[in-house]
């Protein structure tokens, strides 16, 4: 039996949290491709995945349901070569990282070899809000 994180019933609606961290577990499993993950500033970070051999045309960036998905694909094209070592990693891949309510991809680009990926993390407002308390139920 599995204890769960938020099982306080104290902890409403975070059922969502959990379910995405048990995600993140699981791709953090798999150590390909290679990673660093920078902090730019107060509010802004940088992934950088190691892509050598990938294009522009074997890679993909998703936003998904508060996950950041690096897709690369490959195009086969050892039709006709021969190797006698093969020692570059030609394999698919899928790296998922967690993303935490609203941090935004800025950009991403591909250079030498390494896939960029800037994210923004908007400081949040501070917000106050007053509820009254009605008589009888609700009216």
């Amino acid at each position: 039996m599995s204890s769960r994180l938020f099982a306080s019933p104290l902890f409403l609606g975070f059922d969502h949290l959990e379910q995405m961290l048990e995600r993140a577990t699981k791709s953090a499993a798999d150590g390909y491709p290679p990673y660093n993950i920078e902090q730019l500033g107060a509010s802004r970070l940088r992934i950088t995945l190691a892509v050598a051999g990938f294009g522009l045309g074997d890679l993909q960036i998703t936003a998904e349901n508060h996950q950041l998905v690096i897709r690369g694909r490959q195009a086969e094209e050892a039709e006709g070569r021969v190797f006698l070592h093969r020692g570059i990693a030609a394999r698919q891949f899928q790296r998922a990282f967690v993303l935490a309510e609203g941090i935004e991809v800025e950009n991403a680009w591909l250079d030498h070899g390494l896939l960029h990926i800037d994210l923004a993390r908007p400081q949040p407002e501070s917000r106050v809000r007053t509820i009254e308390i009605g008589r009888n139920g609700g009216g």
